[in-house]
């Protein structure tokens, strides 16, 4: 007794149970993009390890599951005196298979599902394993429970910043700032005037869709953050922290209007995955985003010539970069020798920042 009105249920169920009463929801995209699911892919190596020990013999397997019910389940508590201590009652939970063994699975594993996967291949099919179940009868509250108990053992990051803008409320502060960089990302990604269309590399990425897939999303959602969260980033004015309301259209504007600028711009390096062009990569993704902060607060976007005043802007600082052959002259580098790391998106953000300052400053 947690929850006032969301019971979670203690019990048991024998291995080969498992796989019939719960099913993994693999986390994808259906046709319209829509995220459905939030699980990771399969860990090979780490089911195999899991399979070795609960074939090895002797086992004491004390990792339950954690498991969202339907809302049809019905618990009848037992009869008698000491039934409950105040804390949780003992009684009879009663779970709805489906008749056709093709058809979906009454529940869904929200936390252990590499455990499942083993346990639905060993030998020892009748071992007990414990599971906790509450009824979740939406995927958000799925979601919702699967980032809260991965918090501790951390999650893919690239996992984790898709699943944001699909929950309520962030299970952290952390989190929280992520959350609205994570849907415009997921918005530069499908549709279809971005300069990053099909682009953007999501865990849910799948197929033919993921060799297209060039730029990482972390290095996107970290820039569109820092420019949301800095006083000084031109995104900053289009939230209302009063209010707690976001110009998301204004957002949109800005984000597809610079960017497709840096495209225009940088033609050669648009598009190539970033062993060939340093752009698309982490450290050219956060450096040109730093520079859209200065570049956008003298664009007038509701002017005609908003395009090509962001082109004539970005022109600015092309004759100090390197995306794919070359050298870095001021920072003494090949071109594909600066990386992802903090002291180079620092190095080159202030390359490309003094340069363009000083194009102005000289014009």
């Amino acid at each position: 007794m947690q929850h006032p009105d969301m019971p979670l249920y203690l019990f048991a169920l024998a291995a080969e149970e498992i796989d019939r009463v719960a099913d993994v929801a693999r986390i994808s995209r259906d046709a319209a993009g829509k995220l459905i699911g939030y699980q990771r892919p399969e860990r090979r190596i780490h089911v195999k390890q899991i399979l070795d020990y609960l074939d090895s013999g002797s086992v004491l397997f004390p990792n339950g599951l954690i498991m969202a019910l339907p809302d049809d389940i019905r618990f009848r508590a037992s009869r008698g005196p000491m039934t409950t201590d105040g804390m949780s009652t003992a009684g009879t939970l009663e779970i709805s298979l489906p008749a056709d063994p093709s058809s979906p699975k009454p529940a869904w594993i929200v936390d252990g599902q590499q455990r499942s996967l083993a346990l639905a291949r060993t030998r020892n099919k009748s071992m007990p394993v414990p599971i906790a179940g509450f009824v979740a009868p939406t995927l958000e509250i799925q979601r919702d429970q699967f980032l809260r108990v991965n918090t501790v053992a951390p999650l893919p990051t690239n996992l984790v910043t898709e699943l944001l803008p699909e929950v309520a409320t962030a299970p952290s502060s952390r989190m929280s700032t992520r959350k609205l960089p994570s849907a415009l990302v997921d918005m530069l990604n499908h549709e279809k005037d971005s300069p990053f269309y099909g682009l953007i590399k999501r865990a849910s990425t799948e197929g033919n869709n993921r060799r297209n897939a060039i730029v990482t999303d972390t290095s996107l959602v970290e820039a569109i953050r820092e420019s949301l969260e800095s006083p000084s980033g031109v995104l900053f004015p289009y939230r209302n922290i009063a209010t707690g309301s976001t110009d998301t259209v204004g957002i949109r504007n800005v984000l597809i209007t610079y960017w497709s600028g840096v495209r225009e711009v940088f033609p050669h390096a648009w598009g190539l995955p970033p062993s060939q062009s340093r752009l698309m990569g982490g450290v050219g993704i956060r450096s040109m985003g730093r520079l859209m902060d200065r570049v956008m607060v003298h664009t007038d976007l509701q002017s005609e010539t908003a395009a090509e005043a962001v082109r004539t802007e970005v022109s600015r600082v092309a004759r100090v970069c390197r995306w794919t052959e070359g050298t870095w002259e001021v920072l003494g580098l090949p071109w594909n020798e600066v990386q992802n790391t903090p002291r180079h998106i620092s190095a080159l953000s202030n390359l490309i920042a003094r340069t363009y300052v000083e194009s102005r400053v000289g014009q």
